[in-house]
């Protein structure tokens, strides 16, 4: 529950440009801490780690009309400053795609850092409670927590923002009026959800209150959480055993070896 989709002109003014301002001096603080590391070392796994965030939350899970985020894994392999960085680049690249509009970048980047601060803090601090050979349990945990309180903290944005009636969104199989779920395989509720930004092919329901919206999200939140623990510990866990370091010791952790070229670096 990484980022909102509203367009532009919906959220007022002091919301969204404040938004902007904290991300933006996030992004700036995030790039001049983690300068001093070899470029070389750093951009090919931000943007490739930007890259599959960018492709999973871009592509719907029918039919929970849910979004798997992988910002879990992002914040454990990129740690905390270039976790920033990938949050801020995905999001841009989201609002071309059609995934909310350009006011709300600033917002939508400080929601999915968080997810990857928070899924990097609580992981590491599992991992110290329960010991290296845990990865998989405690990269499950750690995604569950995380996409509970970012989820807490989104009902929390629109009730702040003031614009229920902007809360409309594809629901799948879930019926908003009553929340029943119907078979997935009636009505069109099975569709590809490609680059769609969650609006549905034909003509989309009214916005929906606050209470409604919340009872919503948090009635299919949890079954796209528990989807993500799968595989967010599948990932970490298969990561820790083919490169441990990257899981341990972190992106910016100095290199076991010289890389060919740097010689004149170091």
């Amino acid at each position: 529950m990484s980022h909102i989709h509203i367009p532009d002109g919906v959220l007022p003014v002091w919301l969204w440009l404040g938004g902007w301002l904290v991300a933006l001096a996030l992004v700036w603080l995030a790039s001049s801490r983690s300068g001093s590391v070899d470029v070389r070392r750093k951009v090919p796994l931000v943007g490739i780690i930007s890259a599959l965030v960018l492709v999973s939350m871009s592509s719907e899970i029918v039919p929970l009309a849910y979004h798997i985020n992988l910002t879990v894994i992002a914040g454990v392999l990129l740690g905390p400053q270039l976790a920033i960085i990938s949050a801020f680049v995905v999001q841009i690249v989201l609002a071309l795609l059609g995934h909310g509009g350009v006011t709300v970048i600033g917002l939508n980047t400080l929601m999915t850092m968080t997810e990857m601060l928070l899924g990097w803090g609580l992981f590491r601090a599992l991992i110290a409670m329960l010991g290296r050979k845990r990865v998989r349990g405690a990269s499950a945990m750690a995604t569950v927590v995380t996409l509970a309180i970012t989820t807490t903290l989104l009902v929390g944005l629109v009730a702040v923002s003031g614009v229920t009636g902007a809360t409309a969104r594809e629901t799948g199989a879930l019926d908003a009026s009553n929340l029943t779920f119907a078979s997935p395989f009636s009505d069109g509720i099975i569709g590809v959800g490609l680059f769609s930004g969650g609006e549905q092919a034909h003509e989309p329901e009214p916005g929906v209150g606050l209470s409604r919206f919340a009872a919503i999200v948090y009635t299919l939140g949890p079954l796209g959480w528990l989807l993500e623990a799968l595989v967010t510990s599948a990932v970490l866990g298969y990561v820790a055993r083919v490169r441990p370091s990257l899981i341990f010791a972190g992106a910016l952790a100095p290199a076991e070896r010289i890389i060919p070229g740097d010689e004149a670096i170091r």
